[in-house]
């Protein structure tokens, strides 16, 4: 279905040119010459995006704004204004426009503009249905992404959760591995019973295996009472061993034998505890690769890799970013009581372009951060490695030194970055509007184009 935007100019020619590009890009278009009527059209088209003058004949169009914003906030409106009004539309903004452009324009803004305004509008309603189904399950936990290594890996997760066998979760740090083990659990038939995660990565050695056994009245020194261990504490559920390979060899028989027979013997006791458990290791190394360093058992590698779910890194699913930033914005908007609207396009084209180390860890705590350091509508600017940037990471002059590069290449990639830097800036500061830009900056638009065009932005 075409998506549908509204045309409110009491200029037929505009009107008409509008209605000619946008017709073109494959949206359906509809036209109005006054304010009285937009909200009827409103109601009766039901459009995804109004371009909207400021300038009516019998309504100011701030007035109109105000109407359209109060009878549907998803509606995205865009204010077309003179070049004299700029207060005006900036007024507009704090209104919740979500973009304004000074006439003349050029056609490729407008058309880039609708584009990324009805991207942010899917992605508004993409994180509101999250939510919703959040709040309907429950859960308050859901692996979050539409890519299509999310969607393989989730009816990976509906196949094997029913059953028992042992699964290992391989991934990089950040990438959701607990998260995944818990889906596993919440959506098998042990889902009422414990999931117990264990990070074999944080227990001292000595204290590994009363820890994951339990022991005895007087079984060492220390131990005033009998006490279970958290393969018992998960007896009938999950116990979710997080990074395995931390195991040490020496009790990595002890855990083959657990997987073989189901029965676990405290220690200080001769005694053995039958245990009814399904079994989640993760790892953020190749278990492969572990075993052939001899710091992993071969048998107890096959015993636990029965069956195997890869996570991939973030930044081999970047499709999945402005989902997951939007539904961060959501989540820290509702911890620090604000109203934060979403990422500017230089803020989630910074996003875009770092690789992402922690993965969705990392994405998660860097929003929490813009969230709660923004004082505006829209976050314009992304906090990496302790410093504010807009886009690509800051050229390393030092490291070009020492590749042996002549000066004067150095020179010249510097000004280029500081050159890109700067219209990046001011880009940012006029809300994408070229015509503005290109005056604040004191060159002609089409040299600015250029500029866009050769530094990549």
């Amino acid at each position: 279905m075409k998506e549908k935007i509204l045309v409110v100019d009491d200029d037929r020619d505009m009107c008409q040119l509008l209605s000619d590009i946008l017709t073109t890009e494959g949206y359906e278009v509809f036209t109005a010459e006054c304010g009285k009527i937009v909200l009827k059209e409103t109601e009766k088209i039901r459009p995804e995006i109004i371009l909207l003058d400021i300038r009516l004949p019998d309504k100011n169009g701030l007035e109109v704004l105000k109407e359209i914003k109060k009878s549907d906030e998803n509606i995205i409106v865009i204010m077309l204004t003179a070049s004299e009004e700029v207060h005006n539309a900036v007024n507009a903004m704090k209104l919740g426009a979500f973009d304004y452009f000074t006439k003349p324009f050029n056609n490729e803004e407008i058309i880039l503009d609708v584009k990324k305004a009805l991207q942010n509008r899917r992605l508004k309603i993409e994180v509101e249905e999250l939510r919703k189904k959040l709040e309907k399950s429950g859960n308050h936990e859901l692996f979050i992404g539409e890519s299509p290594q999310v969607k393989q890996m989730l009816n990976q997760i509906k196949t094997i959760a029913h059953t028992n066998v042992t699964i290992s979760i391989q991934g990089e740090s950040g990438t959701g591995k607990e998260l995944v083990a818990r889906l596993i659990h919440q959506n098998s038939v042990r889902s009422g019973a414990q999931f117990v995660a264990v990070d074999c990565g944080t227990l001292p050695e000595n204290l590994v295996e009363s820890e994951l056994f339990g022991y005895e009245k007087g079984a060492f020194t220390g131990a005033a009472a009998k006490k279970e261990g958290k393969f018992e504490t998960a007896n009938k559920g999950t116990i979710f061993l997080d990074e395995i390979t931390n195991l040490p060899l020496s009790l990595q028989p002890k855990l083959l034998r657990i997987i073989q027979e189901r029965k676990i013997q405290r220690l200080g006791s001769t005694k053995e505890i039958s245990v009814d458990i399904r079994i989640v290791t993760a790892t953020n190394k190749v278990l492969s690769e572990e075993v052939k360093k001899g710091k992993f058992r071969e048998d107890l590698y096959h015993r636990i890799n029965e069956f195997n779910i890869i996570l991939p890194p973030l930044r081999e699913r970047k499709e999945d970013i402005p989902l997951l930033a939007n539904f961060f914005v959501e989540e820290s908007n509702r911890e620090f009581r604000k109203n934060i609207e979403g990422l500017s396009g230089e803020a989630m084209k910074s996003l875009l372009n770092y690789s992402l180390p922690g993965n969705v860890r990392e994405l998660r705590n860097i929003i929490r951060k813009a969230v709660l350091l923004s004082d505006s509508d829209y976050i314009k600017e992304i906090v990496l490695d302790g410093g504010f940037i807009s886009g690509a990471e800051r050229f390393d002059y030092l490291s070009e030194l020492g590749k042996g590069i002549p000066l004067r290449e150095i020179t010249h990639k510097a000004i280029k970055e500081i050159e890109k830097n700067v219209i990046k800036k001011v880009l940012t500061q006029t809300k994408n509007n070229k015509v503005m830009a290109a005056k604040i900056l004191k060159i002609d638009r089409m040299t600015l184009y250029s500029k866009i065009r050769s530094l990549g932005l």
